[in-house]
């Protein structure tokens, strides 16, 4: 891979985002609703529950790491869709680019915008609501690696819907951390799902992540070993997206469909 034409691709986003106010302000419009509503919730919570037990942390903190994740997730759609906005796909990959070179690029449009969310998350948290990630000790450092992770996981396999079945399909892409969220068990047990759900949830990375997280919330040990099986997880997805992605894409070149994706759809 040619790291010019990796750059390529993130210097694009940076002028995109750079000449749009617009494209910015929702960077940290969401993030800071999410962290004034669940933090006025956990306080009140706080204020009517039995002392002993703090709320910030075990949900304001989970609202927030699941939120990462979302953000992770959209920041690499966002940018493949604006290609799709543009009408610029064909232009992309009728160019010198290669596929791989255009996925990377993608992924570090999301780093780069996920962390910028994580760190204003951080700041509004700790000085509204005292919340602090290092009150997860150690453990924070690989759970937010397998969220991060698996988000990169999910933009890449969304990316590859929305080429598939073409700019229509894009709302199937943005609520799919709503449909994983009652399986990941953001603010419950796994124990509380029904037996059906749970070898669902334990498939996902998310799920060990906050059981090791909660855990730590009431007083426990941090489980390494399955933070371990969330990341070995979350490669084995990013893995498994990212050749459906290259299917995909060979697909579409190979049957033309890249030259006719419209607006609507790709059959």
């Amino acid at each position: 891979m040619r790291t010019r034409h990796i750059a390529a691709i993130v210097l694009r986003q940076v002028y995109l985002l750079r000449g749009s106010p617009t494209r910015v302000l929702p960077l940290f419009a969401w993030i800071a609703i999410d962290v004034m509503l669940w933090g006025f919730i956990t306080r009140y919570l706080n204020a009517i529950a039995s002392p002993g037990f703090d709320f910030v942390p075990a949900m304001l903190g989970a609202v927030l790491l699941w939120d990462f994740l979302s953000r992770v997730m959209q920041g690499v759609t966002m940018a493949f869709f604006e290609d799709v906005w543009s009408r610029n796909l064909l232009a992309i990959f009728a160019s010198p680019l290669s596929r791989a070179e255009y996925v990377t690029g993608l992924v570090l449009t999301g780093i780069c915008t996920s962390l910028l969310g994580l760190v204003v998350m951080l700041v509004l948290a700790s000085l509204a609501f005292g919340l602090s990630f290092m009150s997860y000790g150690l453990a924070i450092v690989p759970a937010l690696g397998v969220l991060f992770l698996f988000g990169i996981a999910l933009g890449v396999a969304g990316s590859a819907m929305v080429l598939r079945l073409g700019p229509a399909a894009e709302w199937l892409i943005w609520p799919l951390p709503a449909v994983l969220s009652p399986f990941a068990s953001v603010f419950y047990p796994i124990s509380t799902l029904p037996t059906w759900m749970q070898p669902l949830s334990l498939a996902l990375p998310p799920s060990h992540v906050f059981e090791t997280l909660r855990a730590i919330t009431k007083g426990g040990q941090a489980d390494y070993g399955a933070l371990l099986l969330a990341l070995g997880l979350s490669l084995l997805y990013l893995g498994a997206a990212a050749a459906f992605f290259a299917h995909v894409h060979g697909v579409c070149i190979r049957n033309g469909l890249i030259a006719r994706y419209s607006a609507e759809s790709v059959t």
